[in-house]
């Protein structure tokens, strides 16, 4: 028996659902009448609702906006005043929340960490499921990348076949055609026999070659029309050899530019119709004219702009601009007799012609209509070859024009130094309030003072070089009564100007007089050296120089200030200049020892070595106590082979400033000398007044080793590892001697130790890295290396070591990145030099070695990378260069280079032998 079917037509007996509206689900329902609303009656009240509420368990919500004071959103009591007791009460409950906050804060967090880590352990991250899967491709050989399956070849469903592949049936016809591609035709067909064969079949039309030469003529006529220069009834100017390449030059206009340039045309048109007397409305017609290639019909509206408006310049010099030169001299004499004080009028046709008789002759006549025009007098007046006809211009420009500037200077330039005075004097009559007619009487004294003769004393030179500082500051002083201020900014831009054009006198004087003023009290020093490094930034040292030489006499005992100046005088003077202000400064701050160290160090680089003594015993009479000073009298008699005299000197040295470092040198210039035992005793005795010194221990690590006392060493470096845990040195050389006796085990575990005491420090772990490589484990040596990357991810020194264990296609892209995460460090720079050497790119390589040894001078291992590339891929030149550069830097600092230098062997050696024996000790790049 059949199922019995369900009544399709059910639901047209039941309810409706509460939200069901006739026809809306087919766009049916489109007004709404009374009847499907019902009748009008109030809803149901605020408390029949709260009732029905409360009757189905439903909460009360409490609107927050309805104790809400209209006027003032904030509260009731915003308007009030704050008192005393509201303030307190506030405190009263903010403590009593921060409680509350605090005993529940240790039960919030641990239930924030169980979250935490439940929801990681639930739904980890892929970077954490798949880390120790990436970890382990550090240690996918290339091979074993190369032989990885392409993804591709590994599924066969619906796998595209290569169509080239593929085989097809060749059709019969293309057979058919091949096989008769070579065979001869012997037979004529019907209509070749009825023609005899030398005819050719066509419809019966004949060919007009004659209209077609006529329609080519036509249009290239047409052609010439349009790039014509010249107007109707005369000569063309069309060059017959470049006439192919113009007809290319032609823009060919699209429909859209076409329709453009008619509205444009009818738009103009309106205009100077509705308004003949506007002039840019003629202009535009023209310059549309113009770009539609009609330069015929500009030509005419330009005309008829200049018929219409005859006292508008720039219709004349539009209608110059669109006419060739001999018309549009015409045109210019007939706007001079309109607009006869148009200075653009008048220089254009000075433009326009050849000579420079007729350029004189035509200015000349301008000035006889415009007398007044700077312009046009400072144009006469530059086409004048002789001084004096200049000369006899000027003094006529300067009675005509007595407040031109610029013309009472060039006066006094054509003039004698007398004649010059007196001419800026009658210029500053005339123009009392011109800063430049002051700066230029400065600037002529200084050159008075300075051409004079030879054999002028320099006592009467020097006098004459203060007029200028008198006549600057005369010069202000006249200005501010005059009401003339110009600012600080502008007087010493005034300043440099003078020292770019070689008046250094002139620009002292005016940073003298104006450098203090608008300036606080307590802001002078600041500002000043601010000045100073905003001048040397624009290579303006006389003005850097005259700021500081002022802020010193201001501030003679500020040791900054002097260092500052000798850094200066260092870099851009000369030794006696130096001299001169490190003997200024030593008088001024007798207990700056650095001045002091400076001034002896110059002496003796000079090679004056008793001046060098003479300055050293001053110091000790300034400083007695002074460690520095000790020790630098003992490098200057021990660089010049008085080693009794040194270690004299530091024999009284530990008597006087008994400091570590005096104990420590002394230790290390027993060791130099070779005599161990007495270095031993040293260092001893130190290690009993100072024991947590760490390079104290070091030296006798050292000296032991040297004296072959392995055992002993071990005992040091052991309690100096106890005595100064925090010294990555002490750990380093333990370590490296453990290693020097064969115990690589051993090193690597005082390694770990140091790692643990010292936790996240790049230099143990680059030791580490180093250890493993010495050993040959390569594989291990890139294991610890990675785990010193998490540890310190911004590290230089581990990313430049990085970035050697990537295959050579992938070190780039490395190099990139350890950039950005080391903020450009300079040795990471150096390793990204050594690629681009590995790669053969030596001009980036060199570029890049001159950033290393930029952005960090003191580290000489970059400069020994540089001098072994010059060395191997460069020239001697460019090796010459670094050494230079290097020598001038003093570097002090890297792992090879403080080997080298601070090795026995290498005692008292120069900067430029130090830098060669460490570039021999550079691994090699390519």
């Amino acid at each position: 028996m059949a199922p019995a079917q369900p009544n399709k037509l059910a639901f047209l007996t039941q309810t409706a659902p509460a939200s069901y509206v006739a026809g809306l689900g087919r766009g049916a329902s489109g007004f709404t009448t009374r009847s499907d609303i019902g009748p009008a009656r109030e809803g149901p009240s605020a408390e029949a609702i709260a009732e029905a509420q409360n009757r189905r368990g439903e909460e009360i919500e409490i609107d927050s906006e309805a104790f809400q004071d209209p006027d003032n959103e904030t509260g009731l009591f915003a308007g009030m005043v704050y008192e005393a007791d509201d303030e307190e009460a506030d405190k009263i409950y903010e403590a009593v929340d921060a409680k509350m906050d605090e005993r529940r804060k240790a039960r919030r967090e641990a239930r924030e960490a169980v979250e935490a880590a439940k929801l990681r352990s639930e739904r980890p991250k892929l970077q954490t499921q798949f880390a120790d899967l990436k970890r382990g491709l550090s240690a996918v050989t290339d091979s074993e990348w190369e032989n990885l399956p392409e993804v591709g070849n590994l599924t066969g469903k619906k796998r595209k076949k290569d169509l080239r592949e593929r085989t097809y049936a060749v059709p019969d016809s293309i057979i058919a055609g091949d096989r008769d591609r070579g065979a001869m035709e012997t037979v004529l067909d019907e209509r070749q026999q009825q023609l005899g064969g030398f005819e050719t079949p066509a419809d019966g039309t004949l060919t007009n070659l004659v209209e077609i030469g006529q329609a080519r003529d036509n249009l290239l006529s047409l052609k010439l029309d349009q790039i014509s220069g010249s107007i109707a009834g005369t000569s063309t100017s069309i060059d017959p050899k470049g006439y192919l390449t113009d007809l290319n030059s032609v823009v060919l206009k699209t429909d859209a530019e076409i329709g453009d340039i008619k509205r444009a045309r009818m738009l103009f048109d309106s205009l100077v119709k509705s308004n003949p007397k506007h002039a840019p409305g003629w202009i535009a017609a023209a310059c549309v004219e113009e770009h539609a290639g009609r330069m015929v019909t500009a030509r005419k509206v330009i005309k008829m702009g200049c018929e219409k408006c005859p006292t508008s310049e720039d219709v004349w010099l539009e209608a110059a601009r669109l006419h060739n030169k001999d018309d549009a001299k015409v045109i210019l004499a007939n706007a001079v007799q309109h607009v006869s004080q148009s200075v653009k009028v008048w220089l254009t046709a000075a433009e326009l012609e050849h000579e420079l008789k007729a350029k004189k002759r035509v200015l000349r006549k301008a000035l006889e209509h415009i007398p007044n025009s700077v312009v046009l007098w400072k144009q006469t007046i530059s086409l004048e070859s002789e001084p004096a006809d200049a000369l006899i211009l000027l003094s006529r420009a300067v009675e005509v024009l007595p407040h031109s500037v610029e013309l009472w200077l060039a006066l006094a330039r054509l003039e004698t130094p007398e004649r010059a005075k007196k001419v800026l004097n009658k210029a500053r009559r005339a123009v009392p309030t011109s800063h430049e007619i002051w700066i230029a009487a400065g600037r002529l004294v200084e050159q008075e003072a300075n051409t004079g003769d030879e054999s002028k004393p320099t006592a009467e030179r020097d006098r004459q070089l203060e007029l200028v500082d008198n006549t600057i500051e005369l010069g202000v002083k006249e200005l501010r009564k005059h009401q003339v201020m110009l600012t600080r900014d502008q007087w010493l831009a005034e300043a440099e100007k003078c020292e770019v054009e070689g008046s250094p006198r002139t620009c002292e004087a005016i940073v003298k007089a104006t450098v203090a003023m608008d300036v606080e009290e307590e802001d002078r020093e600041s500002t000043w050296v601010g000045d100073v490094e905003a001048a040397l930034s624009r290579d303006r040292i006389g003005t850097a120089r005259a700021i500081l030489a002022y802020a010193l006499r201001m501030f003679p005992d500020k040791r900054p200030l002097w260092r500052r100046a000798a850094e200066l005088e260092k870099a851009h003077g000369t030794k006696e200049t130096l001299e001169a202000i490190l003997a200024q400064a030593v008088k001024y701050c007798p207990q700056a020892e650095v001045l002091w160290l400076m001034y002896a160090k110059e002496k003796w680089v000079s090679g004056d070595v008793p001046g060098a003594r003479e300055v050293l015993e001053q110091a000790f009479v300034a400083n007695p106590e002074s460690e520095q000073i000790w020790l630098a009298a003992v490098k200057l008699e021990a660089e010049n082979g008085e080693w009794d005299v040194a270690r004299e000197l530091l024999a009284r040295a530990r008597k006087v400033a008994d400091t570590e470092r005096i104990w420590m040198k002394s230790a290390v210039f027993e060791r130099q000398r070779q005599n161990l035992p007495q270095a031993l005793e040293t260092v001893n005795t130190a290690l009993r007044k100072f024991p947590v010194f760490a390079k104290l221990h070091m030296i006798k690590g050292q000296i032991l080793t040297d004296a072959g006392d392995i055992p002993g060493a071990r005992e040091a470096y052991a309690a100096g590892v106890k005595a100064c845990p925090t010294s990555v040195s002490l750990w380093v050389l333990a370590s490296r001697l453990e290693e020097q006796d064969g115990k690589a085990i051993k090193a690597r575990a005082l390694l770990e130790k140091a790692r643990l005491k010292n936790p996240k420090d790049e230099v143990l772990w680059a030791e580490s890295v180093y250890v493993e490589e010495r050993a040959g484990a390569t594989t291990q040596a890139n294991a610890v290396l990675n785990r010193g990357l998490q540890e310190c991810p911004t590290s230089g020194l581990l990313h430049s070591l990085s970035i050697w264990t990537y295959p050579k296609p992938a070190r780039k892209s490395r190099a990139v990145d350890a950039l950005k995460k080391t903020r450009d460090d300079p040795r990471v720079i150096c390793a990204v030099a050594c690629v681009f050497w590995q790669d053969g790119a030596y001009e980036k390589a060199r570029t890049w070695f001159g950033r290393a040894t930029g952005a960090d001078p003191d580290f000489g291992d970059s400069w020994a990378v540089w001098w072994k590339f010059e060395d191997k891929k460069g020239t001697r030149e460019y090796r010459d260069v670094v050494t230079a550069k290097c020598v001038a830097a003093e570097p002090h600092h890297g792992p090879l280079w403080q080997t080298v230098a601070k090795d026995v062997a290498n005692v008292g050696k120069s900067t430029a032998q130090v830098l060669e024996l460490v570039a021999q000790k550079v691994k090699e790049v390519v």
